[in-house]
């Protein structure tokens, strides 16, 4: 098989998405910024010349000297799981591919021109094939959605910055875009979670790597169910104090926690959104120039104002009531000073306690954050 063409097609029946463009499986923030991105004229060519700025030669030629690269000859198995991959994405150019030695399961996409994946011995030898092949289908979604460009900038400036930490706040620019850069790098590792599933095409396989990422090797001592139940925990308990908190834990992370991922990728999966693509209903790639840039920060502005409204977070849920109950909560505070609003129409309970707005959990069905 030549680097640029698909002479086999997945190793047992999965459906293939000829054209599609990475915008069907793209989490909502990520795709309104990598959508303005590519509306930005000149926006390749100031790439191609920071291009020059960057590290990307060393790095392939570092990989290409110190690692394995996947071929038919070597790791064949997951040789044939990149070209599946490639085939059921449409992807017209296959990624080189490296094994590299490194007990810390990983994997990655980078690259300037043409992105190359790696992964490491650890996560190999962690994964069943089935579990493999939808870290592939992540890896190959990153590349179809341009990713690697952006994240091989991330290193770029997360090394920059460590370079002028002597300069008065030099440090800080650098870190407060790294910061912007490193949260939408989160958005897109749910992307690519998407992006996999899509390829491997089995959400108990995709969910049982994030926990064997997160856990280990002990596939009988663990439960994917339960696992889920731990993101759900995560999500809704607490004070205002760990909500804090978990916002200064994810700061410094390029990915978001495993188990939110397998809770998002499993809401995800039970979406009318993924059915239609699993049915053949999807925006193709030729159609990315016509995408509306507004259109696609409405989505994200609209995705953010539905995950404040259901989110089980305490620091989100006073967000939503301050947000949604503002107008309510006005109309309260004047009937208590008043003395308005008495009998059927009070807001104070039968009990003579004080009401509250309703929660913005009853009265609608929550979602279960990689």
């Amino acid at each position: 098989m030549t680097e640029n063409s698909h002479e086999n097609v997945p190793s047992r029946q999965r459906r293939r998405f000829p054209g599609i463009s990475s915008r069907a499986y793209e989490h909502p923030a990520d795709r309104s910024a990598l959508v303005a991105l590519r509306k930005l004229t000149g926006f390749d060519t100031v790439f191609k010349a920071l291009s020059g700025l960057l590290p990307e030669r060393s790095l392939r030629l570092l990989f290409l000297s110190d690692s394995v690269r996947v071929s038919d000859a070597q790791f064949a198995h997951l040789n044939d799981m990149l070209r599946d991959a490639c085939y059921i994405l449409d992807l017209e150019k296959v990624p080189p591919m490296y094994v590299k030695q490194d007990p810390q399961p990983n994997a990655m996409c980078i690259g300037m021109d043409e992105p190359i994946i790696v992964v490491t011995t650890g996560l190999v030898e962690l994964l069943d094939e089935e579990e493999m092949r939808a870290v592939v289908g992540h890896e190959v979604g990153h590349a179809l959605s341009g990713h690697s460009v952006y994240r091989t900038i991330l290193l770029f400036l997360t090394n920059l910055a460590v370079k002028v930490a002597w300069i008065p706040l030099g440090n800080v620019a650098i870190m407060a875009i790294v910061t912007a850069l490193r949260e939408w790098f989160r958005k897109s590792e749910l992307s690519a979670d998407r992006a996999g599933l899509l390829v491997g095409q089995d959400p108990q396989a995709s969910m049982r790597g994030l926990m064997k990422i997160a856990g280990g090797n002990h596939l009988h001592e663990m439960n994917v169910d339960a696992f889920l139940a731990q993101a759900d925990e995560y999500e809704k308990s607490g004070d205002l104090r760990d909500s804090v908190l978990k916002i200064l834990n994810v700061l410094p992370r390029t990915h978001p926690f495993t188990a939110v991922r397998a809770a998002e990728l499993k809401k995800w999966s039970e979406t009318r959104e993924y059915q239609r693509i699993m049915d053949g209903h999807y925006p193709r790639r030729d159609e990315d120039k016509d995408t509306s840039v507004s259109d696609s920060f409405r989505e994200s502005a609209s995705h953010y104002a539905d995950t404040v409204r259901t989110s089980k977070d305490p620091l989100m849920k006073l967000v939503g009531d301050i947000a949604g109950g503002a107008g309510d909560l006005g109309g309260r505070l004047r009937d208590k000073f008043t003395g308005g609003g008495s009998g059927g129409s009070s807001a104070t309970g039968g009990d003579g306690t004080s009401g509250r707005p309703q929660d913005p959990e009853e009265g609608s069905s929550g979602p279960s954050k990689g």
